[in-house]
């Protein structure tokens, strides 16, 4: 133990960054586990489609979207999220909702936005669509 002390005294600063980095780990496992949004993986996210008809929200750039997308997935760009302009899925509020963005980063700030707002089952794609096409599954560039 003492050697640890030690080397905390030599080295300040390496011992500050060590504490800020676990402190901030500690803070996003402790906030994931208590948010009301989950992150699903693309299985859970199909099962969830398929067996309880889950909406798939996809917030990307309309020209991220053109590019391709989850079969029956509507867009909402997520500059509307944020200035509560839900029109489309507001009538959705009650059903599963699955947020998928590019990389799976954006769609955690968007889905608290829908939790907020009254959204009772919201889940996040991880990895988004990046993560989907790795796996080699399905995309669309219908309507």
């Amino acid at each position: 133990m003492q050697e640890y002390i030690d080397f905390a005294a030599r080295n300040p600063l390496l011992s500050a960054a060590w504490f800020g980095l676990a402190g901030a780990l500690i803070y996003t496992t402790v906030r994931a586990r208590l948010s009301p949004v989950k992150s699903v993986n693309n299985h859970a996210a199909t099962l969830l489609i398929n067996r309880e008809s889950a909406v798939v929200l996809d917030i990307r750039s309309q020209e991220e979207y053109a590019k391709g997308h989850l079969a029956g997935a509507q867009h909402l760009p997520f500059t509307q999220i944020q200035s509560n302009n839900l029109g489309t899925v507001e009538k959705h509020k009650d059903a599963p909702i699955i947020v998928v963005c590019e990389s799976g980063m954006t769609a955690g700030g968007a889905g608290r936005h829908l939790s907020k707002a009254g959204f009772k089952q919201v889940y996040t794609l991880s990895g988004g669509m990046a993560q989907w096409r790795a796996d080699n599954l399905p995309v669309t560039k219908k309507r």
